[in-house]
């Protein structure tokens, strides 16, 4: 029989499987399906700025008055909008949805990191275990269940729009301008031998019923399985408020702390590696030179390599240390910069397509398991502020590089991307090395005991080391 804690963890990691197979998909394809006017681009800049804007005061106040369990299905509720939103894709649907996503973007996963980082410390607390060990771990779980879903979302468009009959040769004065060399920034939509151009209609809608329809079932998943773990605190925070100004500046006060603002840097890094790949990748590398249908395809590879290494990662954290992955995860990305710098893809390349998104992959899944770790291990008396601040940033780092999007050449945005890179490479030692030599004090584990198991034994909530 599997623990409770680690049946939620699965419950949750399931529902955002389902929930991120429509977003991740239709995010891939924002810059290349609606390329008109930027029109895709600029939707996916207003969902971060979105998240921006709720992480400064909603996930404090969601969490502790609707608990962990009922703010991810708010928030779930707000990402299915966007999908309805690009059924008919204009400015006046496209933009608001975008922000309804985003304001529910930032209390949906700082519930969610609230949830598995008290799963983990009552789990740990029970067996006598680190609670960082745990932590680790459950997010290693979530984030090789989670990443799965660039595989079937991805793969639901590159099957769908592989059905369109208009498929045709890219010319080579095209290809030209595919890669760094050339500035990519605008797509044909209208010439009808383009293999970028829309696909047809009907197979759009398609596609987006498909990622309706599997939104839909991650908030029936969550709602009917997911246990109420903190219904306890909850139900005493909404009898003995705070002051609202309390809970609306718990995300700023924190920023008190200078651990925090030095992981700044890492965490923006994090939104820009992931923007470069879903809006700056698939459409100047890919779609430019492949064609929208390969855009899935790419993605899955992206999709299953973070996965697994997600799973990898999150095991084996605990035996090589938090510092050898991250600088293992730079020295990649740096890598795979240099070479798009100077790589003119073309069809007749095909395998070196999927290279760059499994190396990305690989990368990317320690920045996401480590990090949310991270940050769950240095502030435990303040998760829920602690990651909304995590979102906060890295939602900056999407804004900033999905705003410059449409105005800078591909070979700058990598540029860009690697003086962030380099930027995080040395503020990030500072923290691990502080936290090394000066452990977060463990604290005791309050009650976040389960209302139909309350009798949990007291233990350590979180230890660390490097």
């Amino acid at each position: 029989m599997i623990s409770r804690n680690f049946k939620n963890v699965l419950v949750v990691s399931i529902g955002f499987l389902s929930l991120f197979t429509a977003y991740g998909g239709l995010q891939s394809l924002q810059s290349s399906l609606n390329a008109a006017q930027g029109m895709g681009v600029a939707s996916l800049s207003v969902i971060y700025a979105g998240i921006i804007i709720s992480s400064m005061f909603l996930p404090p106040i969601m969490i502790k008055n609707l608990g962990c369990k009922w703010t991810i299905v708010v928030g779930m509720v707000c990402y299915v909008s966007y999908s309805f939103g690009n059924l008919y894709p204009g400015w006046y649907t496209l933009i608001p949805t975008s922000f309804i996503l985003g304001l529910g973007g930032s209390p949906l996963w700082s519930a969610k990191c609230t949830y598995l980082t008290i799963s983990g410390n009552v789990q740990a607390a029970k067996h006598n275990k680190k609670g960082a060990d745990v932590v680790n771990h459950y997010f290693g779980i979530f984030f090789f269940i989670f990443q799965s879903s660039a595989v079937w979302g991805n793969l639901m468009s590159s099957l769908i729009f592989g059905q369109d009959t208009n498929i045709s040769d890219i010319p080579e004065d095209v290809l030209s301008t595919c890669g760094a060399f050339g500035c990519g920034i605008t797509i044909n939509t209208s010439s009808s031998n383009s293999t970028s151009s829309r696909p047809a209609q009907k197979l759009v809608w398609t596609l987006l019923g498909c990622y309706i329809g599997v939104g839909v079932l991650a908030i029936l998943i969550v709602s009917i399985f997911l246990d109420n773990i903190d219904h306890q605190q909850t139900s005493q925070f909404r009898g003995n408020r705070e002051p609202f100004c309390h809970t609306f500046l718990a995300t700023f006060r924190l920023l008190k702390d200078w651990r925090l603002l030095t992981l700044i840097p890492l965490t923006i890094y994090s939104g820009f590696e992931q923007s470069f790949l879903s809006g700056e990748y698939t459409k100047n590398y890919v779609t430019c030179a492949l064609g929208i249908h390969y855009v899935g395809y790419v993605m899955m590879c992206f999709g299953a390599t973070n996965s697994l290494s997600s799973f990898l990662f999150g095991r084996i954290a605990r035996y090589t240390g938090r510092a050898a992955l991250f600088f293992f995860a730079g020295a990649t990305n740096l890598s795979c910069i240099i070479a798009l710098l100077f790589w003119r893809p073309h069809p007749d390349q095909l395998p070196v397509f999927f290279v760059f998104p499994a190396l990305w992959g690989m990368a990317d899944a320690i920045w996401q398991t480590q990090t949310n770790a991270l940050y769950g291990v240095l502030f435990p008396r303040d998760k829920e502020a602690a990651f909304a601040n995590y979102r906060m940033w890295e939602s900056l780092g999407f804004v900033i590089a999905f705003a410059y999007s449409t105005f800078l050449c591909v070979e700058y945005k990598l540029y860009i991307v690697l003086a962030v890179l380099v930027i995080s490479m040395i503020t990030y030692p500072v923290v691990e090395y502080y936290e090394y030599k000066n452990p977060t004090q463990p604290i005791e584990q309050a009650t976040y005991e389960n209302p139909k198991n309350k009798a949990e034994e007291a233990g350590i909530i979180s230890q660390t080391w490097m």
